[in-house]
């Protein structure tokens, strides 16, 4: 396996198989199909001229993407989209002259991004559960062991164990609702046109604006969106990734901060993070026991605070009807704070599900610093 070019820690060290395959091409540029797919649909169910026939082949043809092929018209004509109208309209070459037809790239871009962006808020859902979960039964096992209480960091009065993990599980509960609003609230774009008036979609339906509304019902509702955004450009609102990447956030704040609780009382082995049987804690002295995974969660929270000040950046400079100034950055901002919310909440389920409590030391350390 050759290693001579850069590769993304993310991918390679720490999301999981799930998320890294909701963000290949195969998923973005299958979604693509699919969208074209259920365009050809409606269009056809409103009487434009496409036969059942050709949405058939259009839908045979969904997977098998030659990625040759769109690379090299990509190099001809410079458009990533247009290029991929070709590639599938050489596999299917009966539908050819009718994919895309009347909608502009975001068509596909902008809504294949917010399919993938739930698919991801779904999974993340799980994985904060899991953590809850974890830390709710460590909660009950130690919500009578008392533990000395720590403000500015010094000796204060007694709490419990669990109670203090009821701090950390409010925290990610808070998160929770969050995200559960985000996912209610997500809107689809539909296929609106080049500047949201749905000029192209006038033209082609005889300026019946029942039958556009009905077109883009019956795509919103085969990808399971209930409503479009009421007005829109030629993109669908960047704030809307706001929102997104600050939930994120909001998720790997709450995560730092337990795990920063962690690394402190692990200094006085108090509370101990996981230590697997063969682990090395250094390289000169294997006998410690650092807190990697939480020094990773720390790390890695970080980085996805300072990744959400992406999409607040992007989404106030969106000029009028649509700016390409958005584009480089969603495509590295976005997919990289999915799986870097996966990374740290795979290893928060990691440390939650084996936090070793000392209970002789937290015991002394009571012991010792009350009057």
């Amino acid at each position: 396996m050759s290693k001579d070019s850069y590769e993304s820690p993310l991918a390679s060290r720490y999301a999981s198989a799930f998320m890294l395959h909701l963000f290949s091409p195969d998923m973005r540029f299958q979604t693509w199909r699919r969208l074209w797919v259920a365009l050809a649909r409606a269009e056809h169910n409103l009487g434009l001229p496409i036969t059942a026939e050709q949405v058939a082949e259009l839908e045979a043809h969904i997977t098998d993407i030659d990625y040759d092929v769109a690379a090299a018209r990509e190099k001809e004509v410079r458009h990533d989209v247009m290029a991929h109208v070709y590639t599938y309209g050489k596999a299917a070459p009966s539908a050819a002259g009718i994919i895309h037809l009347g909608a502009t790239s975001c068509y596909v871009t902008d809504n294949a991004d917010l399919i993938i962006y739930r698919e991801g808020l779904r999974y993340l859902r799980g994985e904060l559960l899991a953590v809850v979960a974890n830390l709710a039964k460590f909660a009950d096992t130690y919500r009578a062991t008392p533990t000395l209480g720590y403000t500015h960091y010094q000796p204060a009065q007694l709490v419990t164990v669990g109670k203090r993990a009821t701090l950390w599980m409010q925290d990610l509960l808070s998160d929770l609702e969050e995200l559960d609003f985000v996912l209610d609230h997500m809107k689809f774009l539909g296929c609106r046109g080049t500047t949201g008036t749905e000029a192209s979609f006038l033209d082609l339906f005889d300026g019946d604006g029942a039958k556009i509304d009905e077109m883009n019902r019956q795509i919103a509702a085969e990808f399971g969106f209930d409503a479009c955004f009421a007005v829109c450009g030629q993109t669908y609102p960047r704030k809307a990734d706001s929102r997104i990447l600050n939930c994120l956030s909001a998720i790997a704040q709450s995560c730092y901060r337990m795990a920063n609780d962690i690394r402190l009382l692990q200094h006085d082995r108090q509370v101990e993070e996981p230590f697997e049987k063969n682990q090395i804690g250094s390289s000169a002295m294997a006998y410690k026991r650092n807190p990697m995974r939480s020094e990773r969660i720390c790390s890695l929270s970080r980085y996805l605070m300072a990744d959400a000040m992406n999409a607040p950046m992007t989404a106030s400079v969106q000029w009028l009807e649509r700016t390409l100034d958005d584009s480089a950055n969603r495509r590295i901002s976005m997919p990289e704070g999915f799986l870097c919310a996966d990374a740290i909440l795979r290893l928060a389920q990691n440390v939650t599900d084996g936090l070793h409590v000392n209970e002789k030391i937290v015991d002394r350390t009571c012991r010792e610093y009350l009057p």
